[in-house]
């Protein structure tokens, strides 16, 4: 303890001193962790502005598709053809177009085949040999069959790899149209033996397929203000940039199947039977999920052949892709639910295997999502919302998504399987938020939609149940991705990225729930997202747009926040690394010598003086060898200290007795950025007396020095401990020193009986040993 206001005067001396410095003197190694972002972003302009906001000339193309196509389920290929009408809304003539062929990611020789690395082949199961073995004989691949202008004359065509350049007759000038038309082919993937983001399942025990059908026709690739033509390859990770449209699709399917679609269904009188209608009738009203087509009638379907051919006939308006599923193995259920004014048809599409998951449990999770997502953005915009169960782990288009989870083939499940499926349904349709409406460029930033939409599915998850086991967004769960070595930073292309689902989901969802709970508190921040939702619906954003809006709505300068979580791969870990205890010298005698006695007498003795006490001493033997000092204390208070204390009192004004006399301790906390990252300091004061408080310190206490800073505390009571982020807000990565003084950090280790020697060759044999030479039977 130190008992010296000398010293906090000499500190506030020094301080003033720096500050007097000319800027000539002043040197600083230190990084600069609140440097402005504005050096890296793009420079504002009429299409993108300073604030975050589409400019007055933002502009963005959009592409009209007519599509008719076939499933042939005794193939299992895909036939079809579509007239585009693409408009030329930008500021530029366009000699050529470019669209995407996501299927030849699937083709032999693709990059994607090309660019996998090996896998493990320590442990290697049958069914990933198999698959092995089948993606690489696989014939996949878009046929493109021919592309024709609106009279039906050819047009130039050049294929690239997953991308095809059409070349057209004349340049399409800014506000022109041109329609053009592509036949193709594609054999459809055995999405459990190749995996990709559709593909068949094959059922052995009844013979049946389902199809989820994806990325299956010819699609525009964007042209932007920010990049021109998006026409980067397509390896399997970065997903997909689209361009908005309206579609008419016209699915012809084996006459005893059910399909569900992107949009609504235009002719259900043509493929639904007259009880199968009423049903979808009364589920229009209903307050639970109807069963439209029962599991009687799939039970039916599945031990006959169909007798034909039936078209489906579905609509979408405003929608960046359309996808399908298609089996005459589908339960369907669906009730309309109303969201802030939008009556939405809720449907869930799944064979028997799925129940009794399904039935429980898709479509309310369905309804529970576009419940708490439009709060925190804006109103669900489309007619239907639809949940299939797919042999796809989970998979996003507009309207419709697929799911992987189901339960044991005897009916029963582990939490991890329900939890699992609520958390998959919640996770893909709240894609159709982000960003199958707040349409930013999976191509390039995975983050922008993976990880906004894991931050709004934790939120989801937490109003769901209240012990939900949420995987993604908690602090806590980062900490061991934070620690590791094998990182990018989240602003990095989605084709190059490591650890693909902590650094584009869980990092950025955390990021952002600590921005809410932490640094902007819940209703400033979401007020802030809200309107980067609402901006940008309908819309393209960058992630320039995104970080520009946080601060324009938030008035809080949050570059350091970017520059930490999403530039740099540093990791959150402050520690308390020193702390000190100042207390006012009144200068009063009768105070202060009492004071430094007890301090002295409380001082413990060192060894040798403990053992050197027993030595007799020179002085006992010969009393004489003693003087005035032996007796001397020097603690006791003499007439002329009083009179000394009693001139200084004397001296002082009524203000400066009052802090002469105030009783403060003033503790002086050191702390240190371990991990590199800048955030608060959120302290825990906890008191002699019981009591607490927290002190919650905004990051820029590092503005000066990112490594190392203090705080100053006052208090008039006595410090018993001080805990750092004692709520685990902030990912800390090391807990230990996050507290002072040092506490033991608690675990536990397991006993093990240890067995015995693991048998030899001749014991597994079973084989007993023969007599040696020098032995034999009978010898004592």
């Amino acid at each position: 303890m130190i008992r010296v206001i000398a010293a906090v005067l000499v500190c506030l001396s020094s301080v003033l001193t720096a500050t007097a410095q000319s800027p000539e003197t002043v040197r600083s190694p230190r990084e600069d962790k609140f440097r402005q972002l504005e050096e890296i972003l793009p420079t504002p302009n009429t299409y993108r502005t300073a604030s975050g906001a589409p400019g007055h000339q933002y502009w963005q193309q959009r592409a009209d598709h007519v599509i008719d196509v076939e499933l042939d389920d005794a193939a299992q290929r895909i036939t079809g053809s579509e007239t585009i009408t693409y408009r030329n809304h930008s500021p530029d003539s366009l000699v050529y177009l470019w669209l995407q062929l996501d299927q030849n990611m699937l083709a032999k020789g693709s990059d994607t085949q090309l660019t996998a690395t090996a896998p493990t082949l320590d442990r290697t199961s049958f069914d990933q040999l198999d698959g092995m073995l089948t993606r690489a004989t696989f014939e996949g691949g878009h046929v493109i069959a021919s592309v024709k202008d609106a009279k039906g004359q050819p047009l130039n065509y050049t294929i690239v790899k997953t991308m095809m350049r059409v070349d057209l007759r004349e340049p399409l000038a800014p506000g022109g149209v041109v329609s053009f038309s592509v036949a193709w082919s594609y054999n459809i993937n055995n999405a459990r033996k190749v995996r990709s983001r559709s593909g068949y399942e094959y059922f052995e025990k009844d013979g049946n397929y389902l199809y989820a059908i994806a990325q299956w026709f010819p699609r525009m690739a964007p042209y932007t203000d920010a990049n021109g033509w998006q026409h980067k390859q397509f390896l399997g990770s970065g997903e997909f940039s689209l361009e908005f449209g309206d579609y008419l699709v016209r699915l012809t399917v084996p006459n005893d199947h059910v399909v569900a679609a992107t949009g609504v269904l235009q002719n259900p009188e043509a493929v639904l039977t007259a009880t199968q209608r009423q049903r979808l009738k009364i589920a229009e009203t209903a307050a639970k999920p109807v069963q439209i087509v029962t599991p009687d009638e799939v039970k039916a379907a599945e031990s006959a052949k169909p007798s034909g051919k039936k078209t489906w006939i579905f609509k979408a308006q405003n929608v960046r892709d359309f996808a399908f599923a298609s089996s005459r193995k589908f339960i369907w259920d669906a009730h309309r639910h109303d969201v802030g004014g939008n009556r939405v048809m809720a449907m869930s599409f799944y064979p028997k295997e799925g129940n009794p998951l399904w039935g429980q449990y898709s479509t309310a999770a369905i309804t529970h999502t576009l419940d708490v997502y439009s709060r925190y953005t804006f109103t669900y915009p489309y007619p239907v919302a639809i949940s299939v169960n797919a042999p796809v782990g989970g998979m996003e288009y507009p309207m419709i998504c697929f799911n992987g989870p189901r339960p044991e083939e005897d009916g029963t499940y582990s939490a991890r399987s329900k939890y699992g499926l609520i958390t998959v349904v919640i996770h893909e349709v709240g894609h159709n938020y982000f960003p199958m409406i707040v349409n930013s460029d999976e191509r390039q930033w995975t983050w922008m939609d993976e990880g906004l939409n894991t931050f709004l599915q934790y939120l989801s998850e937490r109003e769901w149940e209240e012990t939900y086991p949420s995987g993604r967004g908690e602090p806590r769960n980062i900490v061991e991705y934070m620690s590791s070595t094998d990182q990018v930073p989240i602003m990095t292309n989605s084709e190059s990225l490591l650890q693909f689902g902590n650094n584009a989901y869980a990092k950025p969802a955390t990021a952002l729930n600590i921005l809410r709970e932490t640094i902007l508190g819940r209703d400033l921040f979401d007020k802030a997202f809200k309107e980067y939702a609402r901006r940008w619906k309908f819309k393209r954003p960058m992630p320039a747009d995104f970080f520009r809006t946080m601060e324009d709505a938030s008035a809080i300068d949050l570059d350091w926040f970017w520059h930490g979580w999403f530039y740099s791969t540093d990791r959150v870990d402050i520690s308390i690394e020193r702390v000190r205890q100042f207390t006012i010298d009144t200068r009063d005698p009768d105070v202060e010598n009492p004071a430094r006695k007890a301090e002295e007498d409380a001082r413990p003795d060192s060894l040798s003086e403990q053992r050197n006490k027993a030595i007799p001493k020179a002085v006992d033997r010969d009393p004489s060898l003693k003087d005035f000092y032996n007796t001397y204390d020097r603690f006791a208070v003499t007439p002329r200290e009083r009179e000394a204390y009693a001139k200084f009192v004397a001296g002082l004004s009524p203000r400066e007795r009052e802090l002469l006399n105030s009783g403060l301790n003033f503790y002086l906390v050191e702390l240190r950025n371990v991990g590199g990252l800048v955030m608060p300091v959120l302290l825990k004061l906890e008191y002699t007396d019981g009591t607490s408080e927290e002190l919650r310190i905004p990051a820029e206490i590092w503005r000066y020095n990112s490594k190392d800073v203090s705080k100053l505390v006052m208090t008039k009571k006595e410090l018993k401990a001080i805990v750092l982020d004692p709520n685990l807000e902030t990912a800390d990565t090391d807990l230990e020193n996050n507290a002072f003084p040092r506490r033991p950090v608690k675990s536990r280790f397991q006993l093990f009986k240890q067995d015995g020697r693991q048998p030899n060759p001749m014991q597994m044999l079973e084989r007993k040993p023969e007599a040696g030479p020098n032995t034999s039977p009978g010898t004592p």
